[in-house]
């Protein structure tokens, strides 16, 4: 209601409490004001009611929710569903036209904004994690494989001549089809063993720039966030490089946006050097549905050109999840979450360290990569049963434990025509096996602690040990509390008079 509707209310009922209603919902309507004419991500995070009013609001500015539009169009953001369409607010027609998906929409006022305050918060976003000279930064509803394509097919428009991106391995086939399906030539740079991490080969990187010489290149794709023992790539020396032979630079900072250690790395590489674009999934580093990604860089110019060449309009879902998550944490509420990853990268390290210690294990040393840690799994592989090694992974996932990978170094994988030795790795001859785990935004303690649980019982079970029933899940646990305080004792062992427990019954189906 507007202050008239208000002031004709004050006749049915009395005014007092009017406007109390009518401070509560100037409160709101002043929050809306503050974040259209700033454009800044809010200090504290909103309640659902604003963001919804916030939402209705955007919704009837779109042609669709106008009181007797008349739409004769081919695309008039029709609904056959009502679920469908609360589900998105009533808003149907996307984002971008055509031509470019930076530009206003005349039938979509509402969703138009949405976008441009979305874009708006996530440079913020990315300003406050470290990256403070970033020019701008969109968002597009592809996951980051695809989005690193549309990089790569507009950095080779500026260089007809070019078909070949310098790759240094990462063994994640999106990071390596995304070359594939741009089009273009991988030359694939092995990384190295420093210590127990895998670091970039910046002299095979310059040889490679040498001997094909910078017109034929596209760009270096180079890695921050990255599964454990491989570091993220030494950004400073690959910028430099890029640099000096004038080659474009293109960062996948698929789950680094979370980590203000990665962040900072970009900063940097892009102070001493080139970097040109780099690119971050929103579902890891915002908690929302996977279908978005964030481009990012330091050049107005190139992101423009990056956006012209995204080919007709776009769904605005993904930005729609992003915006009303931004908008729910605020800054401080974001902060928090980026504060318990930190925590809980160091509890996970030392709680897989303690499982490591027992079973004769350890931790890899992996200083430089500040979410994934690897442990090592010497000892399953001197068993002499090489299928040990792989039978734990698929232990744990028997076991709802998700996410963790169990490399043993000795497979050999073949993508889009390409053989790689060691596959899982990042490496053809790395010196054990080993599982990885992530500590990214967030993850419970809960997590750490029954992940740590099922991976030491795994390993006890695959090493002929004998333990005692061991709960696989959080209701088990709880089950498994109640039944041990009521349970009495025989020659100073635990008896259950109802026979075999709950969790152990639960457990041998896994088995």
């Amino acid at each position: 209601m507007n202050s008239q509707s208000f002031t004709l209310a004050e006749r049915l009922i009395p005014a007092t409490y009017l406007q109390q209603a009518a401070a509560s919902k100037k409160a709101r309507e002043n929050l809306i004001r503050i974040l259209i004419e700033q454009r800044k991500w809010p200090e504290e995070g909103w309640d659902d009611a604003t963001i919804e009013l916030f939402l209705a609001d955007l919704a009837q500015m779109d042609s669709n929710n106008f009181p007797g539009n008349c739409g004769i169009g081919e695309r008039e953001a029709r609904f056959a569903s009502s679920l469908v369409a609360r589900r998105h607010y009533r808003m149907g027609h996307g984002i971008g036209r055509s031509g470019d998906i930076g530009e206003v929409q005349p039938k979509a006022a509402g969703s138009s904004l949405l976008i441009k305050l979305a874009n708006a918060l996530l440079l913020d976003t990315i300003r406050f994690m470290g990256v403070n000279n970033s020019a701008g930064c969109f968002m597009v509803p592809m996951a980051t494989g695809m989005s690193l394509v549309l990089c790569m097919l507009t950095m080779k428009q500026d260089r007809p001549g070019a078909k070949f991106v310098l790759w240094s391995r990462i063994d994640q086939k999106s990071c390596f089809k995304c070359i594939i399906t741009a089009g273009l030539q991988p030359i694939v740079i092995e990384t190295v063993v420093s210590g127990e991490e895998l670091r970039t080969d910046t002299t095979a990187l310059e040889t490679q720039m040498a001997t094909l010489g910078s017109d034929n290149i596209v760009c270096v794709l180079s890695t921050t966030s990255c599964f454990a023992p491989r570091a993220a790539d030494s950004l400073e020396q690959v910028a430099v490089l890029c640099s000096r032979y004038n080659i474009p630079h293109l960062v996948n900072n698929a789950y680094g946006l979370q980590s203000t250690r990665l962040m900072h790395l970009i900063q940097e590489a892009a102070r001493k050097g080139r970097v040109d674009a780099f690119v971050q999934s929103t579902d890891k580093n915002f908690l929302v549905p996977v279908g978005g990604a964030v481009i990012s860089g330091f050049e107005k110019g190139l992101l423009e050109r990056i956006a012209k060449n995204y080919p007709g309009r776009a769904s605005a879902s993904p930005a729609m999840d992003v915006f009303i998550t931004l908008l729910s944490l605020g800054v401080n509420g974001y902060k928090n979450l980026i504060s318990q990853r930190k925590e809980m990268y160091k509890y996970l390290k030392e709680e897989l360290g303690k499982v490591a210690t027992k079973h004769g294990e350890r931790l890899l040393d992996t200083k430089n990569n500040p979410i994934s840690i690897a442990m090592t799994l010497t000892s399953l592989a001197n068993t002499g049963d090489s299928k040990r090694v792989s039978m734990l992974g698929s232990m744990l996932f028997l076991r709802s434990v998700s996410g963790t990978r169990v490399i043993s170094g000795t497979e050999l994988k073949e993508v889009a025509g390409y053989k790689f030795e060691g596959w899982g790795a990042h490496y053809s001859n790395y010196p054990t096996p080993y599982l990885t785990a992530a500590a990214a935004l967030g993850m419970r303690k809960s997590d750490v602690d029954l992940f740590t649980h099922r991976l030491d019982k795994a390993l006890s079970k695959l090493k002929g040990r004998s333990a005692p029933p061991t709960p696989t899940s959080v209701e088990e646990l709880t089950v498994s509390g109640r039944r041990s305080a009521g349970r009495g004792t025989i020659n100073g062992e635990a008896s259950d008079s109802a026979g075999t427990s709950l969790a152990s019954s639960k457990d041998s189906l896994r088995k």
